[in-house]
């Protein structure tokens, strides 16, 4: 599944809606609902956090966190510290740790110095502690601890039950946090509490984003831009000398960066007072060079815009390049003007005209290529490229009309259509993804400023006029942030139903349940059983990914899945289905990877009518299954169910692979169900890096080489076995871990036994992709292969993942 973080929580996110996730990043959810809830504070709070020390635009050349004290006496911290996490935490996240001594002054603040940045020129005032931790500007969670110990939670809840937690502030887009997270954080912009360090236990109340204030327990205080240019005053209205094409550049970093502007003129276009809060300001007379936009974007922080669209304005502040999820996640920038000052000369004036997008504005190219370099200082190219095309119009009123939905409208009322309906059609309305040389240039994604809700699945229409500025975001890169919204006119796409399969046939499924547990509503268990019995024709063998433990993603120690697994096949029965049977190993707690504390699992779930399972005692979380010798059998299994090497370094933090032996009419199959590891880590494909990084693919390549060398050894002693390989490989299937998976011709991947239109069971980012697979060994011949489509395509859908099956004789 992929993760994702309500538009509510994202904090400095530069767009209305969750880490930059790369493409088909699945597997691997962070917990989000909970929110960590202390008691409201009388004394020591953690009154201020800045992780821009040093970043792009900065002038203080450290991070720092400022303690504050609402109380009447000084706070001794004596044994205390200040710790740090990751916005978003995975399971093997580490707290990092600055030990604290002397004390809060009663009424007074306290000053601890972390890392140094690369830039600035502003030094903090003297602190009173000293550490060395980096924080992110955009996203993160500090929290002052009555230990020096580093903390052990990665939730909210965790943290909140932790009683040597005192004070909790999450910002941008962090997990842990005390109600909400706090916005408005940057690279020139820290998120601080009032002057009487109110304390309400969330923290998006109680901060809010402006420029760093840093103080110690003296008194002393200062930061911010040594010499700063002179606000205008409201009677200074005479346009400054630069346009905002000349802040904008031809390259993708303004070559006004980190420099304070003065009355920059033009008309606002649009205002966003939700989430990350600011307006678009674009001026009417254009230049002639193609490569510079004529917009911007204003950040206001925490403050509510104040202008209106229609009012001509010029605008003073700082230009700062914005990273959306970081500069490390590997995001473009979005060149912002930040702390502004803006004089509004008149109002109601014409708009300039949006740019009209049709199917051969956007160039097919999707990026130029810097193998393993940055095109971030390269020349825009907009005739040329498609990212050059985006950036060259950062910013700027762009119109689509009469489009065609390539990506179901989500959660977060994020819908992606295709401004090229030629470009790779499904025979479904998707666009499909043949290889990483064409992404499809042409989808694009529409976010709503107006708070209109749209509900489209795949090959709807959004007919009309689509229009806004246009925005980049971590999440899916380009988008509209559309001030009109087009009516949404159905395709009439249906969920597929699979044909069942005959007696003498052996139909093998593979299906994600996202993170399925008891804690999930029954109406979730309901329809996946009815996509069981109905849609898959209730296959004999059904390898399920993604099953939680009994308690979902609470994190006590549990770790079996019986409560589970009794809950979904007693949906299936009451859906008409056959009473399955189930075989699976439990995991050591915490080391599969996955949602923390939910230990997720491979499942085998059979039909006990029609198969039978062969058990094997032994088989437990850290032994490996072989392959063995078996006389005039030719191989069994030395353990069923039993893992693949499970103790390899190839499954850290990753779902060790499931195998069991089954006999179907007194014949024998070997089923190995998998889940590698998901594409968390890899660069966006919309990112700074082209080609993108793909740095999760080594781990998932270890895991192919096991998988294959666990097929091999059965078909070393029987060639003529019977092995089913199959579920979320989390990778395509012109990948090198798929290549490697069927290496020396030992497995046959069947989603490329479709045609070319077909190859998908997911759907991100507006690409249908697969990263669900069945393979079969030499042995099978002419297998019945369906990629069965009621999820991904569907804004309704009950899993992200379409499942598949395979129907053997």
């Amino acid at each position: 599944m992929s993760s994702r973080i309500p538009p509510a929580l994202r904090g400095r996110s530069a767009k209305a809606v969750l880490i930059a996730l790369p493409v088909g990043l699945t597997g691997s959810l962070i917990a989000l609902p909970f929110a960590a809830e202390a008691a409201p504070s009388s004394d020591a709070v953690i009154s201020e956090v800045y992780g821009g020390g040093g970043n792009s635009g900065a002038s203080l050349t450290h991070d720092f966190i400022e303690l504050g004290n609402a109380g009447n006496a000084s706070f001794d911290l004596s044994g205390w510290s200040v710790q740090y996490l990751s916005g978003s935490p995975t399971s093997t996240s580490k707290w990092q740790v600055t030990p604290l001594s002397g004390a809060v002054p009663a009424g007074g603040k306290y000053l601890i110095q972390e890392a140094k940045g690369a830039g600035g020129d502003t030094a903090l005032p003297t602190p009173d502690a000293t550490g060395t931790i980096a924080m992110s500007a955009a996203s993160g969670t500090v929290a002052l601890v009555h230990s020096t110990t580093a903390l052990t939670c990665l939730t909210a809840a965790d943290c909140a039950a932790d009683g040597t937690v005192k004070d909790v502030v999450g910002f941008g887009t962090a997990v842990v946090r005390e109600g909400s997270p706090a916005t408005g954080a940057g690279n020139t912009t820290s998120v601080s509490r009032d002057a009487k360090f109110t304390d309400t236990d969330d923290n998006s109340t109680d901060f809010t984003g402006s420029a760093p204030s840093p103080s110690n327990s003296t008194g002393e205080s200062g930061g911010g831009d040594p010499s700063p240019t002179p606000t205008p005053t409201p009677t200074d209205t005479t346009p400054g000398p630069l346009r905002i094409h000349d802040i904008q550049g031809a390259t993708r970093l303004s070559p006004e960066n980190g420099k304070t502007v003065t009355n920059v003129p033009g008309v606002v276009t649009a205002v966003r007072s939700t989430g990350s809060k600011g307006y678009w300001i674009q001026d009417p007379d254009a230049d002639n060079n193609p490569a510079t936009s004529e917009a911007i974007f204003v950040f206001t922080g925490s403050a509510t815009p104040l202008v209106k669209v229609g009012d001509s304005v010029v605008v003073s502040g700082k230009i700062s390049e914005y990273y959306p999820g970081g500069k490390s996640s590997g995001t473009q920038s979005v060149t912002e003007l930040t702390a502004p000052t803006a004089s509004v000369l008149s109002s109601g004036n014409k708009l300039p005209a949006a740019e009209v997008i049709d199917a051969a504005t956007i160039p097919d190219a999707y990026a130029p290529k810097v193998e393993g370099g940055n095109i971030e200082s390269q020349q825009l190219e907009p005739g040329t490229y498609a990212l050059d095309w985006l950036e060259a119009h950062e910013g700027m009123l762009v119109e689509i009309r009469d489009t065609r939905v390539v990506g179901a409208s989500n959660q977060y009322n994020e819908t992606w259509i295709t401004t090229k309906p030629q470009q790779n059609p499904t025979p479904r309305g998707g666009t499909v993804m043949t290889g990483y040389d064409n992404p499809n240039s042409g989808r694009l994604l529409i976010a709503s400023l107006t708070g209109d809700q749209l509900k489209a699945d795949v090959g709807d229409t959004l007919t009309g006029t689509t229009a806004g500025p246009l925005d980049y975001a971590n999440y899916g890169g380009y988008n509209v942030q559309a001030t009109t919204l087009g009516t949404v006119k159905s395709g009439g796409l249906k969920p597929e139903v699979a044909q069942k399969g005959k007696s003498d046939e052996l139909s093998v499924a593979t299906y994600n349940v996202e993170n399925l547990d008891p804690t999930d509503p029954q109406s979730k268990f309901d329809r996946l059983a009815e996509g069981v019995v109905k849609n898959l024709a209730s296959p004999d063998i059904i390898s399920l990914e993604e099953i939680q433990d009994n308690n979902g993603a609470k994190d006590d120690g549990t770790v079996a899945a019986d409560k589970t697994m009794a809950q979904f096949i007693d949906a299936i029965k009451a859906a008409g289905g056959p009473a399955y049977d189930w075989r699976s190993v439990d995991p050591v707690n915490d080391q599969d990877g996955g949602e923390p504390g939910g230990n997720i699992r491979n499942v085998l779930l059979f039909n006990p009518q029609r198969v039978s399972f062969v058990d094997r005692p032994g088989g437990d979380s850290t032994t490996a299954v072989e392959a063995v010798n078996a006389g005039k059998k030719g191989v069994q299994l030395s353990v069923s169910p039993g893992r693949i090497n499970p103790t390899s370094d190839a499954w850290k933090s990753s779902r060790k692979p499931l195998v069991g032996e089954f006999v179907f009419r007194g014949e024998q199959v070997f089923v190995v169900g998998n889940h590698f590891n998901s594409k968390g880590g890899d660069k966006p494909l919309h990112g700074a890096d082209q080609p993108p990084v793909l740095g999760s693919e080594t781990q998932r390549l270890a895991q192919a080489k096991e998988v294959n060398a666990f097929v091999s050894g059965i078909l070393a002693k029987d060639k003529k076995a019977k092995v089913v390989v199959l579920g979320d490989m989390n990778d395509y299937q012109f990948s090198k871990p798929l290549q490697t998976l069927t290496a020396g011709g030992v497995l046959t991947d069947l989603i490329n036994t479709l045609p070319v239109g077909e190859r998908y069971s997911y759907v991100y980012d507006g690409n249908s992709q697969t990263l669900d697979h069945i393979l079969v060994s030499p042995a099978i011949k002419k297998p019945v292969y369906d990629v069965v489509h009621i999820n991904s395509e569907f804004s309704d859908q009950t899993s992200d993942h379409d499942p598949q099956v395979v129907r053997i004789k």
